[in-house]
């Protein structure tokens, strides 16, 4: 694909960029060579290459997964703030904390 200098322009008015007449040239020549670069890769054929997920072999350690913590449930919600509107009733039930409501 041939770029020109107008398409350059109208790729920065879209993109609401401002350049001038030195920047869209210079920006021309690496949008060629970009799209250049591309051109020669799809001109490779690669029927029965399986695709890649990563350039390389490489696989990620991971830690076995077994809870090391206990459950603080309870200690936490015994700190909750209380309801409001003259109530000493914490704002919790059935383990959940309750929350103003914010849309109707």
């Amino acid at each position: 694909m041939a770029l020109n200098i107008t398409d350059i322009k109208r790729i920065a008015h879209l993109a609401r960029l401002e350049i001038n007449e030195q920047e869209a040239a210079a920006t021309l020549t690496k949008l060629s060579g970009i799209l250049g670069l591309i051109e020669q890769m799809q001109a490779i054929d690669t029927t029965g290459i399986t695709p890649m997920s990563h350039s390389q072999d490489v696989v990620q350690r991971l830690r076995e997964d077994v809870v090391t913590e206990t459950n603080q449930r309870e200690a936490f919600q015994k700190i909750a703030p209380v309801l409001g509107n003259g109530s000493a009733k914490q704002a919790v039930d059935g383990g959940l904390y309750l929350v103003p409501q914010v849309i109707e």
